[in-house]
C-alpha cells in the first residue's frame, strides 16, 4: 500500500513539473532547479549584444518571459526578451542595438588610461564597457515565497586596433566573439585611393608606380555606431606583409612625422585620412620592383573625447631615421589583422654587371651641334677641294706650250 502511495506522488510531482514547463523544450530531470551563472550566455557583437537566459530555470522559479526585463524597465515592452524553442533549452532572448543601449537603462563607461600599449609605443589605451542587468519585479507584498531572479551582463571592448589588409581593395574581416569580450576590428578597413577626393581605389600597374606616387591612404569605419571615431594613432610601412617585420618605416606616430606624409583628417568623423608618397626599400636594391605594405594602429574614440586624445604638437621633429629599422610590435592575442599592400614600386635603375657591360654596350650616338659641325666641315673640305681643281685647270690653259717652244715647224709656213 505504501508502495502505491510512493508512485501515487511521484506521477503527481512529475505532472506539475510537466505543466510548469506547459510543452517547453525542457527536461525535468536537468532545469528542475533555481537558475545558476550558467543560465545566461552573452554575445558581444559589433552593432548589438545578445543574450541568452535558460528559460526553464525561469519556469521553475514562478516566472514566465514577461516578468523578465531589461534594468527593471518591466512597463517598457521594447526592454523584454522574447522565447525561442527550437533551441535546447528553451532560451528568453534579449537583443541591445549599441546604437540605442541606453533607453531601456543600460550603460557605456570609456575608461583611459596611459600607458605602453599593445605595440610597444606609449599611448593613451581606452576600453568601452557597456553594462546592466536583467531581473524580475519586485512583488507588491511584504514577502514572497518566489526568489528574485537577477542576472547581470557587461561586455569589454578594447579601442585599439592593428589595422592591416593583404588585399588592396580591402574588406572587413570577421571576427568571432567570446562571452563577455567584443572587438570592433571587423568594421574597420585600410584603403588606398588615386587622389585626394577618395572616390576611386588605386590601381598598381604591373610594372609598378614610380617613385614618390602620392598615395591617399583611408581607415574607415563601416557598420559602426554613430557614437565612435576613428583616431588613427600610428601608421609604419614593411618590406612584407607581416606586421612584425624587423625592417619598417614610420610614416606617422604622435607628433613625430615623415616629412612627405600629410595627414589630413584624423579623430572628426568615422573615417581617417592622409596621404605620403611612394618610396622603396633598399633591401630591394637588386629588383627591378620594390614591395611596400601599409599597417596603422587605430583607436575608437567618442566623438567628444576624440579631442582630449589627439596630441598638439607644437615643434614636430622627425625621428631618428636609424632607429626605424629596429622596432617589431608585440604580439598579443585576439589581436585582428587587416593589411593594405602590397603597393608595388618600380626602380628607374637596372642592375648589371661588368660582363652584360661588355656584351651589349652601345653604339657611340652624336648629338645634334656635333653632327651639324661635321656637316659643315665636309661640306667646307669638299667646296675647298673644287675651287683648287678649277684654279688648277685655269692656270693650265694660260701656260705658254712647249711643243710651239721647242717643236718642229710647220711645213705650210715656208
Amino acid at each position: 500500500m505504501e508502495q502505491v502511495w510512493l508512485l501515487l506522488l511521484l506521477t503527481i510531482k512529475v505532472l506539475s513539473v510537466t505543466a510548469q514547463f506547459n510543452g517547453y523544450n525542457c527536461d525535468a530531470n536537468l532545469h528542475s532547479r533555481f537558475p545558476a551563472e550558467r543560465d545566461i550566455n552573452v554575445f558581444c557583437g559589433v552593432q548589438t549584444i545578445t543574450m541568452k537566459i535558460n528559460f526553464c530555470t525561469v519556469l521553475f522559479s514562478g516566472y514566465s518571459e514577461t516578468d523578465l526585463a531589461l534594468n527593471g524597465k518591466h512597463g517598457d515592452a521594447h526592454c523584454r526578451g522574447f522565447i525561442n524553442n527550437n533551441t535546447f533549452p528553451a532560451v528568453v532572448i534579449f537583443i541591445i542595438n549599441l546604437s540605442t543601449l541606453e533607453s531601456c537603462g543600460n550603460t557605456l563607461v570609456v575608461s583611459s588610461a596611459r600607458g605602453v600599449n599593445a605595440y610597444g609605443n606609449i599611448s593613451v589605451v581606452q576600453i568601452g564597457n557597456v553594462s546592466g542587468y536583467i531581473d524580475t519585479p519586485d512583488p507588491p507584498t511584504i514577502i514572497s515565497y518566489l526568489p528574485g531572479l537577477l542576472y547581470k551582463f557587461s561586455c569589454s571592448y578594447p579601442l585599439e586596433y592593428l589595422v592591416n589588409n593583404t588585399q588592396l581593395a580591402s574588406s572587413s574581416a570577421a571576427i568571432s566573439v567570446r562571452e563577455n569580450n567584443g572587438t570592433f576590428i571587423s568594421t574597420l578597413n585600410l584603403l588606398l585611393y588615386n587622389d585626394s577626393t577618395y572616390s576611386q581605389q588605386l590601381l598598381i600597374p604591373s610594372t609598378g608606380l614610380p617613385l614618390k606616387t602620392k598615395i591617399y591612404a583611408a581607415v574607415r569605419a563601416t557598420n559602426l555606431d554613430g557614437r565612435w571615431n576613428v583616431l588613427m594613432d600610428y601608421c609604419y610601412t614593411t618590406p612584407s606583409g607581416n606586421p612584425s617585420d624587423d625592417i619598417r618605416y614610420d610614416l606617422f606616430f604622435s607628433c613625430d612625422k615623415d616629412p612627405q606624409t600629410t595627414i589630413i583628417e584624423n579623430g572628426k568623423s568615422q573615417m581617417g585620412r592622409f596621404s605620403f608618397e611612394v618610396f622603396r626599400f633598399v633591401k630591394h636594391k637588386n629588383q627591378k620592383m620594390s614591395t611596400v605594405f601599409l599597417h596603422c594602429v587605430t583607436k575608437l574614440c567618442r566623438a567628444d573625447d576624440c579631442p582630449f586624445l589627439v596630441p598638439i604638437c607644437s615643434h614636430r621633429e622627425r625621428r631618428d631615421a636609424g632607429s626605424r629599422t629596429t622596432w617589431s610590435p608585440q604580439s598579443t592575442s585576439g589581436n585582428a589583422v587587416i593589411t593594405a599592400g602590397p603597393i608595388i614600386t618600380r626602380s628607374d635603375e637596372t642592375p648589371t654587371n661588368n660582363s652584360q657591360l661588355a656584351q651589349h654596350r652601345p653604339p657611340f650616338q652624336l648629338n645634334s651641334v656635333t653632327s651639324a659641325l661635321i656637316s659643315g666641315v665636309v661640306i667646307l673640305g669638299i667646296t675647298s677641294v673644287f675651287f683648287f681643281v678649277c684654279s688648277l685647270t685655269l692656270l693650265h690653259r694660260n701656260w705658254p706650250n712647249n711643243s710651239v717652244l721647242s717643236g718642229i715647224r710647220n711645213p705650210v709656213f715656208n
